[in-house]
């Protein structure tokens, strides 16, 4: 791929007006409980990373036989993780900063990030486990039988339909229940796993005195009691109201009996919900006073280790590709998800998922521009913005965002073609791939503005003429940044927000982080040609979906 350029830093000013440098006087942990691996840093009141450790499922703890951290059951729908994998991938994880003479003292916040919809599921008399842990013993060795569910549903499953239909049904129908907790019913969300395991594991259910998602389970273990779910995460579970940040009634009634005081109350996620627990002091020596502050879910984390502001977006090219998008209003639809926001309690953020990112692209590079990056950008640059009308849709696998799958060219004139000169079609892939994510963002309310800004991460972020088409798309400067651990980040910068309170605005607490490096600006007359391209797309996407489903019946 080519390489990054050079950029700028991005200053602000202070909106507290700070006369001398804000810093911070002590160091926070930022862990992230991800699919494949136990991550954490270390960041100073400098707001640099000083250490950074991990422990990988697969290799380092193969006597648990999973295979991208997870188990994939017979009916190729069914995916769980082993919870005493996590617990001794902490356990580990722990001690090797202890062989490397890592100061837990000087830590005096923690906060976290697991990945989003796993549910853990805690057998009644686990909180005085968790209350009476011995500092001689690891934690795995101690609540080894805590868990009324050993393997705990991810966010992988995709074994709950029914759930989602009856949960659908139950409130009035996919839309009323996205205006309720932000996303219609999706068989990986928290409410539809807990219905099934009710369903069809009820003395499991019954024995169960307290459900997590993986990133309150992992607060627990730190807290040495019952963390609360936190808001931002708990929007991801078909549960939560976002708008009034309480449980559904109706949501919960639908899916298992006396469910909410299993999930307990949920609380903002910069709150700091205890002290750590005394078994950490003994045995890693912690300070006594080290605040635990809510852990949330692994793309909020990212939202804030990307330090994304009001009106910015950030794009992850990655094997799929996603979408960060900060919004002031919530206007959820029956596509990608609006969760309350994980840095500002009165805001909120949408995410979008596109399963045809970088596969889609390679396949694409590698059938035209002799499996070479440098081809692949030649034949972007060597084409004009708009591409002369010429529009594709490229989905080699069913898409999610829309549900869409094969692909399809149009000519200036909307007639469908069958294929396309090599440079027009590498340009209609990368094109296409970012006029639907602007379309999918702005119909859940998202409004590009000459302050926006976009942040993108991933592979595909050091290829300069893929950033540049992103640009003119969305008529937006582009930023980069090294940051690859940005769940991690992010939650060592919310333990720091948590330190200081929700009073002090988080953008403030993040001032001196390092800054992303400006790669591109929108070329001149960019949003003249994009004006036009866009409702067009959207007619055509449209036509697509039509002839898929049919004539309405």
């Amino acid at each position: 791929m080519e390489q990054e350029p050079e950029g700028s830093e991005d200053s602000e000013v202070s909106k507290l007006g700070f006369r001398e440098p804000f810093r911070c006087p002590v160091d926070c942990l930022g862990l992230d409980f991800s699919t494949q691996q136990v991550k954490v840093v270390a960041v100073n009141g400098e707001m640099e990373m000083y250490y950074d450790s991990n422990v990988h499922f697969d290799s380092h703890l193969p006597e648990f036989r999973t295979v991208g951290g997870v188990h994939v059951q017979k009916d190729e729908l069914t995916v769980t993780s082993p919870v005493l994998m996590w617990i001794q991938a902490l356990d580990m994880l722990l001690e090797n900063m202890k062989e490397d003479c890592f100061n837990f003292s000087s830590i005096l916040a923690v906060s976290g990030a697991g990945q989003q919809h796993g549910s853990v599921y805690w057998k009644a008399g686990a909180s005085q486990a968790l209350a009476n842990l011995s500092p001689d013993l690891p934690l795995h060795q101690q609540l080894k039988a805590c868990f009324s569910l050993q393997d705990s549903p991810v966010w992988m499953d995709s074994s709950t339909t029914p759930q989602c239909r009856h949960l659908e049904a139950a409130v009035g129908g996919a839309q009323a229940l996205s205006c309720l907790t932000g996303s219609r019913a999706y068989e990986r969300f928290t409410g539809n796993q807990i219905a099934k395991v009710y369903q069809q594991n009820p003395e499991a259910y019954s024995q169960t005195e307290r459900i997590s998602l993986v990133s309150s389970f992992a607060a627990s273990l730190f807290l040495g009691a019952y963390s609360p779910i936190d808001y931002s995460d708990g929007s991801g579970m078909n549960l939560l109201q976002i708008h009034d940040k309480i449980w559904s009634q109706a949501c919960l009634n639908a899916c298992a009996p006396h469910l909410e005081e299993r999930l307990g109350q949920p609380v903002p996620t910069c709150a700091v919900v205890g002290t750590i627990s005394p078994y950490f002091v003994q045995r890693y020596g912690f300070h006594p006073d080290c605040k635990v502050v809510a852990f949330t879910g692994d793309n909020p984390a990212s939202l804030a280790g990307m330090q994304l502001k009001e009106g910015d977006i950030a794009v992850s090219l990655g094997t799929s590709d996603t979408l960060f998008v900060w919004l002031r209003e919530a206007i959820p639809s029956l596509e990608g998800h609006v969760f309350c926001n994980p840095v500002d309690p009165q805001h909120y953020m949408a995410l979008l998922c596109f399963k045809n990112g970088s596969l889609m692209r390679e396949k694409i590079r590698d059938e035209l521009a002799s499996c070479s990056w440098k081809e692949f950008s030649k034949a972007l640059q060597a084409t004009e913005m708009g591409n002369g009308g010429n529009l594709g849709f490229y989905y080699d696998v069913m898409e999610i965002t829309p549900e869409i799958s094969g692909r399809y060219r149009f000519n200036a004139d909307g007639y469908e073609v069958s294929a396309f000169p090599r440079d027009v079609e590498i340009r209609a892939l990368v094109e296409g791939q970012f006029m639907a994510k602007r379309i999918h963002a702005e119909r859940l309310g998202y409004r590009v503005t000459p302050r926006t800004k976009i942040l993108a991460t991933g592979g595909a972020s050091r290829n300069s003429a893929i950033l540049q088409v992103l640009a003119d798309v969305f008529g937006a400067t582009v930023y980069v940044t090294n940051t690859t651990n940005s769940a991690c980040m992010g939650s060592a910068y919310r333990a720091f927000h948590g330190t200081f309170g929700a009073d002090v605005p988080f953008s403030e607490v993040v001032r001196f982080a390092p800054h992303p490096r400006l790669a591109a600006t929108p070329s001149p007359g960019a949003a003249e040609v994009y004006e036009t391209l866009l409702p067009q797309y959207a007619k055509l996407e449209q036509r697509i979906l039509s002839q898929i489903r049919g004539p309405p019946k």
